[in-house]
């Protein structure tokens, strides 16, 4: 089998694809299950975002008249076909390396900003003010998040790439380098000099995941859902379906780059295992942050982001540079 053909099939049965979708969505109810009891409530069952999927695919498809329609159109089509390339790209150790004959952590870098581009495109589009007000507070939020998630990338590339030059400076971006040197050296999440950079990472999946306290472009009681207002049906359906893909990227890519570790020789329990980190990745960083805080302010969004987590990866890529 032709490696153009084995990558269109990781990119859409597994890990991107169908898998990632089915572990997207089944985190997606758990951690609206997990918040309504933290919050006193029953919550929804855990099968709701297939339900509300459902839902949308069955409603008609309206556009405004005066939206600009081939992006109002194409701006979810973008999303969705940026995550579930995305996907494969993230490995599961004990079960699949990636796709490392055609990326690595930059490339990672470069398309996880596309769901965002995508809801910037659509709320533009759709000719809605409410949508303007949208697309420019995802835009701060997008240069504010991005650069502690670089800095942390950097952080894992120089430390593992030092070590494997035997202490000469390199960086090493290739995410199955890196997990394979993890397995060899132990997890970099327990590494005292990677642990304020672990730190950035926890705070940087509630800003790019669009979640309280950092759920600013799409505030309902503020702008009304923001970019997604002119968005119903199959279209927003598909908005979703990304979202759920890219929680599944962005929890999965913080076990490759921090505990990468395998528990036997069998895959199907190396899979479950790997499901079970990103869930509890999932907990501490989504679930419990935004069933105890409010919505930030776009201007203290911004500051936080350019200040702790950035600080933060600064601390870990200075500890690597003099260690």
């Amino acid at each position: 089998m032709s490696d153009t053909l084995l990558a269109i099939l990781h990119m859409c049965i597994f890990p991107g694809g169908a898998f990632a979708l089915l572990v997207g969505f089944f985190f997606k109810g758990l951690d609206r299950r997990v918040e309504a009891r933290l919050q006193r409530r029953v919550g929804p069952p855990l099968i709701q975002p297939w339900l509300d999927m459902a839902k949308l695919l069955t409603k008609e498809t309206l556009i405004p008249n005066t939206a600009c329609k081939p992006a109002f159109l194409l701006a979810p089509v973008f999303g969705f076909t940026g995550m579930a390339v995305c996907a494969a790209f993230i490995p599961i150790p004990g079960v699949y390396e990636g796709l490392s004959r055609m990326g690595d952590l930059l490339v990672i870098f470069y398309l996880l900003p596309i769901p965002a581009i995508a809801l910037m495109l659509g709320g533009s589009a759709s000719s809605s003010p409410f949508g303007a007000f949208g697309f420019s507070r995802e835009m701060l939020m997008m240069l504010a998040y991005e650069t502690p998630l670089l800095m942390v990338m950097l952080a894992v590339a120089m430390l593992v790439g030092k070590s494997m030059a035997g202490g000469a400076w390199s960086a090493e971006f290739s995410l199955l380098q890196i997990v394979s040197w993890q397995q060899a050296n132990g997890s970099l999440g327990l590494n005292p000099a990677m642990i304020p950079a672990l730190c950035a990472y926890l705070i940087f999946l509630p800003g790019t995941m669009g979640v309280a306290p950092f759920d600013i472009a799409e505030a309902e009681t503020e702008i009304l859902e923001g970019p997604l207002l002119e968005y119903g049906g199959p279209l927003l359906a598909l908005f979703q379906v990304t979202s759920s893909l890219k929680s599944f990227v962005v929890l999965g890519l913080g076990v490759a780059l921090f505990f990468p570790g395998t528990i036997c020789p069998w895959w199907p329990i190396n899979l479950l295992w790997f499901v079970f980190k990103c869930l509890v990745l999932m907990l501490l960083s989504l679930t419990l942050v935004k069933s105890a805080t409010g919505r930030y302010r776009i201007d203290q969004a911004f500051r936080f982001y350019v200040t702790v987590p950035t600080v933060l990866a600064l601390c870990s890529l200075v500890l690597v540079w003099v260690m």
